[in-house]
């Protein structure tokens, strides 16, 4: 036997959640962390700049934005020159020409007074040593996921986003199908991740995270019959309708835009298949999705919840999902699934 191990890592715009993955012990036993995300790192350093009244510097690789973008602009706002590579530049935004419009300077050759900020999802070096002082070796297999909205330089990422959602939510479409080894060319964020961390499996960071939810012994039961399963997560609310493991539905929002009467709209609307996309995006949400199949179906009445901002969905009654004790891990536990059931699929293809 080889080393079945894996590596999972679940980024988040809060939180980079991390979990070892022996078979040979229960997954009560994993070696489990959750860290600071890396765009939260990054927003923390530009600030620390801004505070010293200096331009910065921006280099290394594409990441997830949220904190970064905020930090960057901010640091515009304060009077102070940004300058970027060209790569690290569309962490920022796709359009390198709206970029430059708002004052940042897209540049291999920064000034020498400028402090250099080094952009990346994930320092496996870095992993590496933090276990390593606690005599864990890396896995042979790694997982990662991360929430990519895809290239879209000239329109609207929402939109995009949520094409994406259509190509991948069909009938017959699964969790797992939201797990690749080679991502589509237009998941940007997912490519560099693996440009990081070659040969890395990556996924969609929502489904992954309503995959693990199913490791809830009480979730997967209900989940058999149907159930919406909705992740709360520090950026975005993601709710999806599935049945066993097969998806139905989907609505996507912003966190910061969704308070507890409006998760429960979402939820409702969702459960009833009357929610429509426009509704969604016209509230700056992504948009949403239901299947006809759904509709000749009896509305799940099951609802349960996770994410760490899970605490919106408190006074609704839901079932708060705790996948093997350990919430935070929904997202990791999910990629442990998934991978196995993309190795089962790859095994079925060869014979």
């Amino acid at each position: 036997m080889g080393d079945e191990r894996i590596l999972a890592i679940d980024i988040g715009a809060g939180t980079m959640d991390t979990l070892v993955h022996d078979p040979a012990q229960p997954m009560e036993n994993a070696v489990q962390l959750v860290l600071p995300s890396a765009t939260s790192l990054a927003a923390r350093k530009i600030a620390a700049v801004r505070e010293q009244g200096k331009p910065v510097f921006l280099h290394g690789n594409l990441m997830g934005g949220y904190h970064t973008t905020n930090a960057v602009w901010s640091h515009l706002q304060a009077g102070l020159a940004v300058y970027a590579t060209e790569v690290a530049a569309r962490t920022v935004h796709d359009d390198l020409d709206l970029l430059r419009a708002r004052g940042i300077v897209v540049t291999d050759d920064p000034p020498r007074d400028a402090v250099q900020v080094e952009f990346r999802d994930v320092d496996l070096a870095r992993l590496e040593r933090t276990l390593a002082a606690y005599d864990v070796t890396m896995p042979p297999t790694i997982a990662i996921a991360a929430q990519d909205h895809g290239f879209s330089p000239k329109a609207s990422n929402r939109l995009f986003r949520f094409e994406h959602w259509r190509r991948f939510l069909t009938p017959g479409s699964t969790l797992d199908d939201h797990i690749w080894r080679t991502p589509p060319a237009y998941m940007t964020r997912l490519l560099a991740i693996q440009r990081d961390v070659p040969n890395a499996i990556v996924a969609d960071t929502g489904p992954v995270a309503v995959l693990g939810a199913l490791e809830d012994e009480r979730v997967g039961g209900r989940a058999d019959g149907g159930a919406c399963i909705v992740n709360v997560g520090n950026q975005h609310v993601l709710g999806l309708l599935v049945r066993g493991e097969t998806l139905l539905g989907v609505v996507e929002h912003h966190t910061e835009a969704v308070g507890t009467a409006k998760l429960q709209r979402l939820a409702a609307r969702l459960v009833a298949g009357t929610i429509t996309h426009d509704e969604v995006f016209e509230d700056e949400g992504h948009g949403a999705l239901v299947l006809d199949e759904y509709r000749h179906l009896a509305p799940f009445e099951f609802v349960a919840v996770t994410g760490p901002n899970r605490r919106l969905a408190k006074a609704l009654g839901w079932y708060e999902a705790v996948p093997h004790g350990a919430m935070m891990l929904s997202g990791c536990f999910g990629l442990v699934r998934g991978v196995q059931r993309l190795r089962e699929r790859e095994v079925a293809a060869a014979r």
